[in-house]
């Protein structure tokens, strides 16, 4: 069955000596050059919008890359994944969650992990307008739960051009990684989400009078406060956990019906436990569980290398031949 039992990732550099520096130095650090982004606006069907990035070599193939919390198509792990695919003859679209990307959205939603009707959209959108043959999807922490969510939702129903998928750093379970966020060791992760999610929250709090409690936002300083009056209120969840356990993408997981890649450092830091699927990949056809030692959170950084190992094993996975 598809658990793979030893994962080919090697040792990071000397400096990255724990699951944090992993995660942390390429996030500050790491840099990629020579990827020049054309952007389109694309409508949503509830009257907003999406920002959509581009990278064309005028392949036939398409990498669609979903980004991770507060993150955008200029981050390292996404530019990284398009550089690599465009000079292995694929199209690479980078989408931006609503909010993210240097634009406000304009409807009084942002995004969350579960939201896998935006990646229909763009889908839908690439599928009405573009001739491409074939669609890879890749997923990075976050934007790796709304692409399981997806393949899991439409099953046996996903459109026959998406052929496979490869997601890594990913909370296969929600709340499972919604509790890391609580443990002391973890204050840097969840103060900086925590930052800029409340910085989003003033914005459409103003963007919307009434819709959310904005003297409360100033004194919230903990995600199960954030996510029961802020993210579970404007999303219609009831509160943190019932939003949490509503959009795990483990909910849907077993209905995947394509071959799909899930990579997963055990020495993560923002995930544990039910984010490594090991009973459902032990009898899934179509899920790959690979769990390294090392790598962190989207780190996988490879000495000497402009790319990560992450990066290269997508392509390795991705660039196989299907059937």
């Amino acid at each position: 069955m598809p658990l793979i039992g030893k994962s080919t990732y090697g040792k990071p550099p000397k400096f990255l000596f724990n699951g944090h520096l992993e995660t942390i130095i390429p996030s500050i650090f790491r840099k990629i050059q020579g990827i020049q982004y054309s952007r389109e606006k694309i409508n949503t069907p509830d009257g907003d919008f999406l920002n959509l990035d581009w990278s064309k070599t005028g392949s036939k193939k398409l990498l669609i890359i979903s980004h991770g919390l507060e993150g955008s198509s200029d981050r390292h792990y996404a530019m990284g994944l398009a550089k690599l695919f465009n000079q292995h003859g694929f199209d690479a679209l980078a989408w931006n969650n609503r909010s993210c990307g240097g634009e406000m959205n304009k409807g009084p939603i942002l995004y969350h992990h579960g939201a896998s009707y935006d990646l229909k959209t763009v889908i839908d959108h690439v599928e009405k307008s573009l001739t491409y043959e074939s669609y890879y999807l890749a997923g990075i922490s976050m934007g790796g739960a709304q692409t399981l969510k997806y393949l899991g939702e439409n099953g046996l129903d996903l459109n026959s051009k998406i052929k496979r998928a490869a997601v890594y750093s990913t909370p296969c379970n929600l709340p499972d990684s919604a509790a890391t966020l609580r443990e002391k060791r973890n204050a840097f992760y969840k103060n900086r989400f925590l930052g800029k999610l409340k910085a989003k929250i003033q914005v459409k709090g103003e963007q919307f009078p009434g819709l959310v409690d904005l003297d409360l936002l100033k004194s919230v300083k903990d995600f199960d406060t954030f996510d029961t009056h802020f993210t579970a209120k404007v999303h219609g969840f009831r509160d943190a956990q019932d939003f949490y356990r509503s959009v795990s993408a483990d909910n849907w997981m077993e209905h995947i019906q394509i071959p799909t890649l899930i990579i997963n450092a055990l020495n993560d830091p923002l995930i544990m436990d039910r984010c490594f699927p090991v009973k459902l990949a032990e009898t899934h056809p179509h899920i790959f569980l690979e769990m390294p030692n090392r790598g962190g959170h989207t780190g996988f950084l490879v000495p000497g290398q402009e790319f990560t190992w992450a990066e290269y094993r997508f392509l390795e996975f991705l660039n196989l031949p299907v059937g």
